[in-house]
């Protein structure tokens, strides 16, 4: 562990995380809207918004899967650190960090059970970019129709299918993020 763990934390964590959790949840709420979340200062590669997705919602009970280049020491102590997540393989995360090809394959993540279809992997999902154009979205949440920058739209349409088990998906890129959930029905543009 070294000195940069201790760091990149909420600076008021009351306040930061009650901010973070309201721009996290809106953008899952809303899918296709863009939010900004600043607070938390991860090492690299995770994303500020990343981070903040990270300090809000994982404790030492939600297991974390960290993909390609986001396996890295610093953020492994740092995870840890912060959040007491344990870090773990793919099929068991509840979480997974990383780059859109970096989690490819996505079959190796749950989607949930009929019974318990809550029991479904969320994967935070390092963009180059995030945009409100590109792919239509269209469902829950959405007043008529959204766009949103996907990396791909044939495993989120693949996704949708599944309902109600499936993935959900948070888009990160520096301090913005777009939430998706398994509900949103996705369209090419």
């Amino acid at each position: 562990m070294t000195p940069d763990t201790l760091t990149g934390g909420f600076a008021t964590p009351p306040t930061d995380s009650a901010r973070a959790f309201r721009a996290i949840l809106d953008a899952l709420a809303r899918p296709g809207t863009i939010r900004t979340v600043d607070g938390a200062e991860p090492p690299a590669p995770l994303s500020s918004a990343a981070g903040a997705v990270a300090l809000t919602l994982l404790d030492g009970t939600t297991p974390v899967h960290l993909a390609g280049d986001h396996d890295t020491q610093d953020l492994r102590d740092w995870l840890t650190f912060h959040t007491g997540a344990p870090l773990v393989a793919a099929a068991e995360a509840a979480f997974a960090f990383g780059t859109w090809d970096a989690l490819l394959p996505l079959d190796r993540f749950a989607i949930g059970t009929p019974e318990y279809p809550d029991r479904a992997a969320t994967l935070v999902i390092e963009m180059p970019n995030l945009h409100p154009e590109g792919a239509t979205l269209r469902g829950p949440g959405i007043k008529g129709s959204a766009y949103l920058s996907l990396p791909a739209t044939a495993p989120f349409i693949a996704n949708r299918s599944l309902f109600p088990l499936g993935f959900d998906a948070f888009l990160t890129c520096g301090n913005r993020i777009a939430g998706l959930p398994r509900s949103t029905i996705v369209r090419d543009a």
